[in-house]
């Protein structure tokens, strides 16, 4: 998740892309958001959605995680900390988490070979108790 706080200057578009985010708890692809906003009647290019898609992330209102095969997921978090996800890789249901383990390694891993600023990315796919019993 990006730390950064330039505020994105909100156009019709823009909007319509954010309110689709809202309207979901899962990650999903900028295609995905698109053929939303197309279902819907909003008028927005799929190269607008990538572009805005990209602003709210700059602007850390967005996350983003790629998956296996190196598509780009987005999703609106409940929190704007740092954190990371455990995801349904059938369902695409989402989890926030924390990972105090996982920061205290990258510190500690970074300091070893005497780097600072750690940054790290962690991702958890997993298959939830729903997809596993139906």
């Amino acid at each position: 998740m990006s730390t950064s706080s330039a505020p994105v200057r909100m156009t019709r578009q823009r909007a319509a892309v954010a309110d689709a985010l809202e309207g979901t708890d899962e990650f999903r692809s900028a295609q995905q958001l698109h053929e939303t906003l197309r279902t819907r009647g909003d008028a927005v290019g799929l190269a607008t959605v990538y572009r805005t898609l990209q602003a709210l992330v700059d602007g850390g209102e967005v996350d983003v995680l790629r998956t296996e095969d190196g598509e780009s997921l987005y999703r609106r978090c409940a929190r704007r900390e740092h954190h990371h996800h455990l995801v349904c890789r059938r369902c695409g249901r989402t989890v926030e988490i924390d990972g105090p383990t996982v920061e205290a390694w990258a510190a500690m891993v970074g300091a070893e070979h005497g780097f600072g600023e750690i940054e790290h990315t962690v991702e958890l796919w997993g298959t939830c108790r729903d997809c596993r019993e139906a």
